[in-house]
C-alpha cells in the first residue's frame, strides 16, 4: 500500500487543517464520481481527528496503489516520508524495548529499519530477538500456502514465547511433509537455533520499577535465583507490588519471562491441550470421530489431522462436530472487503464469514492454478476436470473463493456449496473420461455438497457479482476484522472513548489467555472459563480463571453432567442438548430434565371467550400494574405475577426496586462505605443472597490511568467510577456526562424499572420503553387480544418502514435485532457455587455478549422478562440509524442466536453463557426505504448515539 504512516499520524494530530487543502488538490488525480474521489474528497472535510484516521487507514481500499500519481502527490504533502507495510510483525514484541524512546518508535514503525536509528542491534537484543524470530514464522508458515492446518502448527511454533516443545515440533513434521517440505526445513532450521534463556535475559526490566530498593532487588534476584516461580515471590516481597499488567516494571517481566525455567512440569489442566476443541468432541456422531477428536484436542503431536479429515470432516453424519470445529479456528465475523482477486466478495459488511483476509485470497487463487493441472485433490477423492479457465471460469472462481472466504449461513456454518451448483458445474465442466468407475457428478456432489437449502450452504449465485452495495463509504465499521491485535491479545470494540492525549482507536487490544497450550483460541482475563476435563470424559468440566499471567489457573472441577440420560416428550424419546416446542414453549433436554420457558399458550382449541379473557400474562394475571420489588431484584408488574414465578410473598415487597435505598440504613462497618450496586441474579437467592450494595474499604486506591467514565450526581465526570467514590461523589450513572440528562425526566425501561434519566437506563444496560413512569405491563404472549399498554403514547420508530420488534412485557416497538434466551437455574447455582457463592446476575450475562458485539454501530442491552426468560436487544446506536446500520444489528443478533443453538465453545467456554440452552431470535427489517422520522424523537433509542455511555465511536460510522 502507498498510505505513508508518518503522513495519516500527521494529518491526524497536528496539520489538520492545512494538510486538508493538499488532499484536496490531490484528488483531482481520481476520476470524477468514481468511489475513490469520494473517499479523497471527505480527506478536505472531517474534523474529528478518530475519523480522519479511521479514512486514512482505510483509503488504500478505494484508491488501489496502481493510482501511482494520486499517491505520489499525496506522499509528497509531506516530505520525507515513507511507506507503511501491511504488517509490522515487530509490533508484538514493542515491549521488549529497553528504552522508552525505542518503545514508542518500535510501536510507530512500520518496519524493522525504521526502528533502527532509536533501537540499537547491542543494547536492545530482546527486542530484536523477538523480531527476528517473528519475521522467521512469517517466511516459513507462508510455504503452508492454503493448507489451514499445516499453517495454524506452524504458526504455534513462532507465536510461544517459550522454547517450542517436542510436540509441538512434532505435529508440523507429521502434518506438514506431504503438503511442505519448505515449512519442515524452515522450522528445523528455527528450532535448532533457538536460544537457551536464563534469568538474567530480563535484567533489564529492572530500570523500570518505579524505585531504587525495587530496581536493586530486582537485579539481585534474576542474578541469584534460578525459577520463574522464586523469582516471582522474590520481586512480590521485596517491592511490595502485586504483578499488575499495566505496572511497566511487571508488564515487562511478564512478556519475556515465559522462557526462564520452571519450578515444576507443567502439569495444569490445559497443558498440551486445546479446550475449545474438546468442547466440540462431544458433538460427534460416531465414537470413532469422539476418539479423533478427543486426540487431536488433547494429544495434538503425535496425531495428525488427516486421518481425521478422511474419517470425519466430510461425513455428513457429523456436520455439528465440524461445524464446532470451524467456529473454534475461524469464528463467524461480520464483514469482507479489500480482496484483490475474490473481488465480489468484498463490499459485504452485514454478511458473515469466517476468513476474509488477504491468506484466504490468496489461497483461492492459488487453488484455481491447482484446479488449471485439470485435477481436483482432495483427502478422499481425486475430481478430473476440464479447463477451467475456459469452462465456466467465474464459477470455478466463485467455488474457489468461497470455500476460503467461508461465508456462514445460520442453520450451517461448515463451507458447503449447494448441490445444485456442484452438479451444474461438474455436468459441464467434469472431465468424464478420466471419471472413475462409478463416479458422476451426481454422486460426488452427494458426498461433497449433499443440500440445496439455502440456509445450509452457500449458494455461489450470490458472489458470480459484485455486491449490489458498490465501493460505499462505510455506514457500519469492523475495528476488529481483520485483527489488529498481537496473536496473545484480543481485539474489542472501544465503546469507551480515550484518555485525554491518548491515542484514539476503535479498539483495544487486551491481553488474554489461551484455552491449552494447543490452543489458539483467547479469552478476557479475569474470565471465568468453562473446560473440558483433560481425559475428555463427555459431561465433566472444570471452572478456570484467565489468571494475570496469560494462563488459566484457579481450576475447580465441577458436577458431572450425565449426557446418556434422555427426556420422554409426548412419547418422544429427546436427547440431552436437544431443543424443540411444547406448544408455544421453547424447551431443551438437560441431563433427562425437559426445561421449558413459563411463556403463557392458548391451546388450538380454545375458545372465543377464552381470547377473550387472555391476558398473556402468567397464571393469568390481570395487566394491572401495581409493581413488586423481588429478592432477585427484579421488579415485577404485580404480586400475582411475582406468585407466579415462584416467589413467596416473604420474597417481595410492593414498591419498584430502585426506590429503595440498599445503604439505608448503612449495613457496612464504620471503617467501610456503602455503594449502591443494584443487580437482578439469576441464581438462587436463597443459597447465593443477592445483594443490592457493596462495601469498600476507606481510603480507595485507584489507578488513575483506568478509563471506564461515570458521571456523578452533580453532572461532574470522572474517569472512573473508583475515582467518582474516592472524591465522596454519588453515582448518577455511568458513562460520559451528558447535557440532556442533567435535570430528571423520567422513562419507563422494558425491565418494567422507573429511571430518572435516560442515561441511567442505558448505563443499567436497558433500553427505553417509553417517555415517564412505568404505569402499564405488555404482554409476553403473542396471543393476547389487549394489555395495558392501550394508553401509552409511544415515540416514532428510529427509521421509517423498519418492521419492529416489541420486547416481552414492552408496550412500544423499536428496530433491533432481539433474543429471547432459556437458560438453565440449576447450572447459575452451580457457577455462584464454585465462585465464592458470588450470586450470578444478567450484568454478567450482557457484559460478555457485549464483547460479542463487532460493529461499534451496534451495542447490547437486555432484561429478565416476567416469564423468566433472558431477553438481550441488539439495537443500532445512531439517532436515525440507516437500512444497513439495521441489518447489521441483526445479523449481529442472528449470529450470537446461532452460537447459543450451535453450543458453540466460542461462547459456551464462558461462564454464565454455558448455562444458555435454547435461543429464540426476532430481527427487525427495512420494507421501504422512507424518509428519516423527525427531528426530537428526544426519547427513542435512536438517541443513544448522544446519550450512550462512550457513544463517541458512533461517528466513525459515518466517514
Amino acid at each position: 500500500m502507498f498510505l505513508c504512516f508518518e503522513i495519516f499520524l500527521f494529518l491526524a494530530f497536528n496539520v489538520h487543517d492545512s494538510v486538508h487543502a493538499q488532499d484536496s488538490s490531490c484528488c483531482h488525480h481520481a476520476i470524477e464520481l468514481s468511489p475513490c474521489r469520494e473517499a479523497c474528497d471527505q480527506l478536505s472535510t472531517i474534523k474529528s481527528e478518530s475519523r480522519l484516521k479511521h479514512l486514512l487507514q482505510r483509503l488504500p481500499s478505494y484508491c488501489p496503489e496502481s493510482m501511482s500519481e494520486l499517491w505520489i502527490c499525496i506522499n509528497s504533502t509531506l516530505p520525507g516520508a515513507s511507506r507503511k507495510s501491511d504488517g509490522w510483525v515487530g509490533l508484538g514484541c514493542c515491549e521488549l524495548a529497553i528504552s522508552a524512546d525505542c518503545r514508542r518508535e518500535c510501536k510507530l514503525a512500520s518496519s524493522k529499519n525504521d526502528i533502527t536509528k532509536v533501537c540499537k542491534k547491542d543494547s536492545e537484543k530482546p527486542l530484536y530477538s523477538c523480531v527476528t524470530k517473528n519475521e522467521m514464522g512469517s517466511v516459513c508458515c507462508s510455504y503452508a500456502g492454503r493448507h489451514t492446518n499445516c499453517r495454524e502448527y506452524c504458526q504455534a511454533i513462532f507465536r510461544t514465547d517459550s522454547s517450542p516443545t517436542v510436540s509441538q515440533i512434532k505435529a508440523v513434521k507429521e502434518y506438514c511433509q506431504a503438503i511442505s517440505p519448505q515449512v519442515i526445513g524452515c522450522v528445523g532450521n528455527y528450532t535448532k537455533s533457538y536460544p537457551i534463556r536464563s534469568p538474567i535475559d530480563s535484567l533489564f526490566c529492572c530500570d523500570r520499577a518505579e524505585d531504587a530498593h525495587c530496581q536493586s532487588a530486582c537485579r539481585r534476584i534474576l542474578r541469584t535465583m534460578t525459577t520463574e516461580h522464586e523469582i516471582i515471590d522474590g520481586l512480590i516481597r521485596e517491592c511490595r507490588r502485586q504483578p499488575l499488567p499495566q505496572d511497566p516494571l511487571w508488564q515487562c517481566f511478564l512478556w519475556s519471562s515465559h522462557a526462564l525455567p520452571k519450578s515444576v512440569p507443567d502439569t495444569s489442566p490445559t497443558a498440551k491441550m486445546d479446550g475449545a476443541k474438546l468442547h466440540c468432541c462431544s458433538k460427534a456422531n460416531t465414537s470413532r470421530c469422539r476418539e479423533k477428536c478427543q486426540e487431536i484436542s488433547t494429544n495434538w503431536g503425535t496425531q495428525t489431522w488427516q486421518e481425521f479429515d478422511q474419517l470425519c470432516e466430510y461425513n455428513p453424519v457429523e456436520s455439528d462436530l465440524v461445524t464446532c470445529l470451524a467456529d473454534v479456528r475461524e469464528p463467524c465475523q461480520l464483514g469482507c472487503k479489500d480482496l484483490t482477486y475474490c473481488t465480489n466478495f468484498n463490499n459485504r459488511p452485514t454478511e458473515l464469514f469466517r476468513s476474509c483476509n488477504t491468506q484466504s485470497d490468496q489461497g483461492a487463487q492459488s487453488d484455481i492454478g491447482l484446479w488449471a493441472n485439470g485435477t481436483i485433490k482432495m483427502p478422499f477423492m481425486n475430481i478430473p476436470v476440464l479447463d477451467i479457465s475456459k469452462c465456466r471460469p467465474d464459477m470455478w472462481r466463485a467455488v474457489a473463493c468461497a470455500l476460503q472466504i467461508k461465508p456462514c449461513y445460520s442453520k450451517s456454518r461448515g463451507s458447503v456449496i449447494c448441490k445444485s451448483d456442484c452438479v451444474d458445474i461438474l455436468t459441464q465442466c467434469g472431465d468424464r473420461r478420466r471419471f472413475h468407475e462409478g463416479q458422476s457428478p451426481e454422486r460426488i456432489c452427494n458426498r461433497l455438497s449433499p443440500t440445496d437449502d439455502p440456509e445450509r450452504c452457500i449458494p455461489l449465485e450470490r458472489y458470480l457479482t459484485p455486491s449490489a452495495l458498490g465501493n460505499i463509504i462505510e455506514e457500519v465499521i469492523h475495528p476488529c476484522n481483520p485483527n489488529p491485535c498481537p496473536s496473545n491479545h484480543l481485539c474489542e470494540v472501544n465503546r469507551k472513548g480515550c484518555q485525554p492525549g491518548q491515542d484514539c482507536l476503535p479498539y483495544f487490544c487486551v491481553p488474554g489467555c489461551k484455552l491449552g497450550e494447543a490452543s489458539e483460541f483467547l479469552v478476557n482475563m479475569d474470565a471465568l472459563i468453562q473446560v473440558p476435563v483433560h481425559s475428555g470424559q463427555v459431561g465433566c468440566f472444570e471452572m478456570c480463571t484467565c489468571g494475570q499471567s496469560g494462563r488459566l489457573e484457579n481450576c475447580v472441577e465441577m458436577p458431572c453432567i450425565d449426557t446418556s440420560k434422555t427426556c420422554i416428550v409426548g412419547g418422544q424419546r429427546k436427547n440431552h442438548g436437544t431443543s424443540f416446542k411444547v406448544d408455544c414453549h421453547p424447551c431443551s433436554c438437560f441431563a433427562g430434565d425437559t426445561i421449558c420457558s413459563t411463556r403463557q399458550c392458548l391451546g388450538p382449541e380454545s375458545s372465543e371467550e377464552d381470547h377473550h379473557h387472555f391476558t398473556g400474562l402468567p397464571c393469568g394475571c390481570p395487566d394491572q400494574f401495581v409493581p413488586v420489588c423481588a429478592q432477585n431484584g427484579r421488579t415485577y408488574p404485580s404480586a400475582c405475577v411475582a406468585r407466579c414465578v415462584g416467589l413467596q410473598d416473604s420474597q417481595f415487597e410492593f414498591g419498584f426496586c430502585r426506590n429503595s435505598n440498599p445503604c439505608s440504613p448503612n449495613p457496612c462497618p464504620k471503617n467501610q462505605r456503602c455503594i449502591p450496586n443494584r443487580r437482578v441474579c439469576l441464581s438462587d437467592t436463597a443459597d447465593f443472597p443477592c445483594t443490592q450494595h457493596e462495601c469498600v474499604g476507606l481510603p480507595l486506591v485507584c489507578d488513575k490511568t483506568q478509563l471506564d467514565p461515570a458521571c456523578d450526581t452533580a453532572n461532574m465526570e470522572h474517569s472512573s467510577l473508583c475515582l467518582l467514590y474516592q472524591r465522596g461523589k454519588t453515582l448518577s450513572y455511568t458513562g460520559h456526562c451528558q447535557d440532556a440528562c442533567r435535570r430528571p425526566r423520567p422513562v419507563c425501561g422494558h425491565n418494567g424499572e422507573t429511571y430518572s434519566t435516560v442515561c441511567e437506563a442505558y448505563s443499567d444496560r436497558v433500553a427505553v420503553d417509553y417517555p415517564g413512569r412505568c404505569h402499564a405491563v405488555g404482554a409476553v404472549s403473542e396471543y393476547a387480544s389487549d394489555s395495558g399498554c392501550s394508553e401509552i403514547h409511544c415515540p416514532p420508530l428510529s427509521t421509517r418502514g423498519c418492521s419492529p420488534v416489541t420486547p416481552p412485557g414492552a408496550c412500544c416497538p423499536l428496530c433491533a435485532g432481539m433474543l429471547q434466551i432459556l437458560w438453565n437455574k440449576e447450572q447459575m447455582n452451580v457457577f455462584a457455587g464454585l465462585n465464592q457463592n458470588q450470586p450470578v446476575t444478567v450484568h454478567d450475562i450482557l457484559k460478555i455478549l457485549r464483547l460479542h458485539v463487532s460493529v461499534p454501530q451496534c451495542d447490547v442491552f437486555g432484561y429478565l422478562s416476567i416469564d423468566s426468560e433472558v431477553v438481550v436487544l441488539i439495537v443500532p446506536v445512531d439517532q436515525q440509524p440507516t437500512p444497513l446500520q439495521i441489518e447489521a444489528c441483526s445479523k449481529e443478533a442472528e449470529k450470537i442466536d446461532a452460537l447459543i443453538n450451535y453450543g458453540s465453545p466460542t461462547l459456551v467456554s464462558h461462564v454464565p453463557l454455558s448455562a444458555f440452552l435454547a435461543s429464540e431470535v426476532k430481527v427487525s427489517t427495512l420494507s421501504s426505504a422512507g424518509p428519516p422520522p423527525p427531528a426530537g424523537t428526544s426519547l427513542s433509542l435512536g438517541l443513544l448515539l448522544c446519550l450512550l455511555l462512550a457513544a463517541s465511536f458512533s461517528s466513525l460510522a459515518a466517514v
